[in-house]
């Protein structure tokens, strides 16, 4: 059984930040492309960040104050988030996903998601 449980969400003030994990069980972590999505209220999830094939990705808007890394060996990814902003202000996901071809099959796990708060 997929599990992916998120933890390290928070309260913290314009300027600081927060370390998010992810710790993911009942799949082969090291094979999947590992990423953090968010969503606000009112607005539609969107990607943060992409962990995988030993590359990373970010939007355009985390570039230089988010950093996606992982440890396969504890089945773990982080997101580290700096110089947080109240529009940082979110429900943050952590997502594996992978696509197998031959035939197509796409694998897609979610996890329940922390609150992140940037507030004064």
């Amino acid at each position: 059984q997929v599990h992916l449980v998120e933890s390290g969400g928070g309260l913290v003030q314009p300027g600081g930040s927060l370390r998010l994990s992810c710790a993911a069980s009942g799949f082969t972590f090291s094979t999947y492309a590992m990423s953090w999505y968010r969503q606000a209220p009112g607005k539609e999830r969107e990607l943060v960040a992409t962990s995988a094939g030993g590359s990373t990705n970010y939007a355009d808007s985390m570039k230089g104050r988010f950093t996606i890394s992982r440890d396969n060996a504890k089945n773990t990814v982080y997101l580290q988030m700096n110089s947080l902003k109240a529009e940082d202000t979110a429900v943050y996901y952590c997502n594996a996903r992978k696509v197998v071809t031959m035939p197509r099959v796409e694998y897609n796990y979610w996890g329940q998601g922390t609150q992140v708060t940037v507030s004064s």
